[in-house]
């Protein structure tokens, strides 16, 4: 009984419990690619099995989305994807959509029918909701314009340069065609949130150039963990079970 107790302690201790459900921030934004309509993520938490993201290019209001544009959704399959792991979508507004990872497909929405990325004044929205019309919580947020004009980031959660990117901060213009380049190593989850979110780490298109061929980079992204504070005393309480179990069995 003490052994089990404390073995489920230390499982505790390490993270091998139930995933959290997840937040602003837990996923972020690695490429942007109007002319090949497609896009890029990383996790920077682990995420479920059979979780369902949906991704918007509708504009939110602020209490609800735009008509006129699309709506995808995309189901993480059968397995847990573990933090670091970069998720590619191509083909975006094609009849057949492609995902590096899980399955990404349309969403039905009456008065939505422009699948495409556009390369001026786009905003794309991912989250979690009960539906693809009724986000429950904004995860990540990207844009070529601005967040005023194009998709605002009101009563989202979400913070222009801390969980949403703004990509013509530094070049100007509507780029079609974004790319992160920074560190994909010895960082934590928080620090690579913090890269992923500031233009001056990504590859930014200032000429209009032709990118319908590009690919990004889908190298993983390798997170330093940081225990908490109460993950120390779960191990120090899971070590002291174990030391009192082994004096009974003397």
């Amino acid at each position: 009984m003490f052994r089990k107790t404390a073995i489920a302690l230390l499982l505790a201790a390490s993270g091998v419990s139930a995933h959290a459900a997840l937040n602003a921030g837990d996923i972020a934004f690695t490429s942007f690619n109007a002319d090949e309509d497609g896009l890029s993520f990383v996790a920077l938490a682990d995420i479920d099995a059979n979780t369902t993201v949906f991704f918007s290019d509708n504009e939110w209001t602020g209490s609800a989305f735009t008509t006129g544009e699309s709506y995808n959704q995309w189901s993480s399959g059968a397995s847990v994807i573990a933090a670091g792991t970069v998720v590619r979508f191509a083909a975006y507004d094609k009849t057949t959509l492609s995902a590096s990872l899980g399955t990404l497909s349309r969403v039905t929405v009456s008065g939505s029918a422009n699948w495409g990325i556009a390369n001026s004044s786009e905003t794309i929205y991912a989250y979690l909701g009960t539906d693809a019309v009724t986000p429950t919580t904004f995860l990540a947020a990207i844009t070529n314009g601005t967040f005023d004009a194009n998709g605002p980031l009101t009563n989202t959660g979400l913070t222009d340069g801390e969980t949403a990117i703004r990509l013509n901060t530094i070049v100007g213009g509507t780029p079609d065609y974004a790319e992160y380049t920074g560190a994909r190593s010895g960082l934590t989850a928080d620090e690579y949130l913090e890269l992923l979110t500031d233009p001056a780490n990504w590859n930014v298109d200032a000429t209009s150039g032709s990118y319908a061929s590009t690919v990004p980079d889908t190298t993983a992204f390798q997170i330093a963990v940081v225990p908490e504070p109460e993950t120390y005393a779960l191990m120090l309480a899971g070590l002291g079970l174990i030391g009192f179990a082994a004096r009974r069995r003397k």
